[in-house]
């Protein structure tokens, strides 16, 4: 396919039948809203909403080796968690910068799935493959599969009826981060707006079906601007703006994802990380919330007392805090108020601990409105 067209997921046409704003993202045609991105913003918070995520890598990691290649590969080490169970860490480089952050589910001894960002799956894959010499293990892409995500307090009951009768009652009580297979369908319990939900992975010819299923049952179509402003105000990190290839864990507010012990796994990047540590990060994640009216831009500079310590790596307005709210990477220790620097104005706020909202809850006491 040549590079400037952009690539549609199995329900392109069912997204352009609903009247959808559509954007381009990674290479692909996709959603942006269906009418109103703050009307599907307060649908999840509330109710429930579906996300086509198809646009997001999916792969299959199986062999003899596959456990020790991936103890090798991520930063979080597989050998915690057991079959039918998630979790969530980082591909880092040599030097311990991210090359991505995803999700594994380990589906047996030595077979798993892994799911990475749209816009890192060339690169993901490039250097996972690089990294299969001396390793007993078969790498599969399966575009074969699209990915939906439903997600909201409703979500999984109204979402059950949707699914085979076996996944059904497998995901009745599922916990969280945990998962359940049935031939081609894999249905996890996790999620990316700080809301309950499943994310559900099927054969691309039966997601149209089951798109349809969901809508009819009440749940409502959503697009990825509502998901960006529902992760921002969740706290959850996006990979291109709160982290990269020159940015490691300890930084960007992933050091929990981190897994030191035991000591002699040796995961690639654990040296680098580990002087890291040692030496102490010079900078780290914060929140930030504007104690006036306005919206917080990607990029601003931070400031404390006239000095720049820092700058936002997202920013945006929260539909649920009300606010303006952004993250930002800042000297460590900082906190308090601070002035953040909107096209020449400087405007009021405060750098709190993330999340903003979590599971329909403001987490936060905002500070005072103020003139800006």
């Amino acid at each position: 396919m040549p590079h400037d067209v952009l690539r549609p997921t199995p329900l392109h046409a069912l997204h352009l039948a609903a009247g959808a704003r559509m954007a381009p993202f990674a290479g692909w045609d996709m959603p942006l809203h269906y009418g109103s991105q703050l009307d599907e913003h307060h649908a999840v918070r509330t109710a429930a909403g579906v996300f086509d995520v198809s646009h997001m890598a999916q792969a299959d990691i199986s062999g003899p080796q596959a456990d020790s290649y991936l103890r090798r590969m991520l930063c979080g080490d597989v050998a915690r968690i057991g079959t039918g169970k998630a979790l969530y860490t980082c591909l880092l480089n040599e030097q311990a910068g991210i090359i991505d952050d995803l999700l594994v589910y380990r589906l047996g001894t030595d077979r798993f799935r892994v799911v990475l960002n749209a816009a890192r799956r060339d690169a993901d894959l490039a250097w996972l493959r690089g990294q299969l010499a001396g390793f007993d293990v078969d790498l599969t892409p399966r575009d074969d599969l699209a990915m939906l995500a439903v997600q909201g307090p409703l979500a999984r009951t109204q979402a059950s009826r949707s699914l085979p009768d076996a996944l059904r009652v497998a995901t009745a009580d599922l916990a969280r981060f945990a998962a359940t297979e049935h031939g081609d369908w894999l249905v996890g319990r996790t999620g990316y707006t700080g809301e309950d939900g499943f994310e559900i992975m099927l054969p691309a010819d039966s997601a149209p079906q089951v798109w349809r299923t969901l809508l009819e049952a009440g749940i409502r179509p959503t697009g990825l601007g509502s998901r960006d402003t529902l992760r921002l105000e969740a706290g959850l990190s996006l990979y291109g703006h709160d982290m990269d290839e020159t940015i490691t864990p300890l930084e960007c507010g992933l050091a929990w994802t981190v897994h030191w012990e035991p000591p002699h796994r040796d995961f690639i990047g654990q040296a680098a990380l580990a002087a890291r540590r040692t030496a102490g990060p010079a900078q780290q994640r914060a929140g930030v919330v504007l104690a006036c009216r306005g919206v917080l831009r990607d990029d601003a500079p931070v400031f404390q007392e006239g000095r720049q310590i820092g700058h936002l790596t997202s920013g945006g307005f929260g539909p649920t805090v009300g606010r303006g709210i952004g993250l930002a990477r800042v000297e460590t220790g900082a906190e308090g108020v601070c002035t953040i620097r909107i096209r020449d104005r400087d405007l009021p706020g405060q750098l709190v601990t993330p999340p903003f909202v979590r599971e329909g809850t403001l987490r936060l006491e905002l500070p005072p409105l103020m003139q800006a």
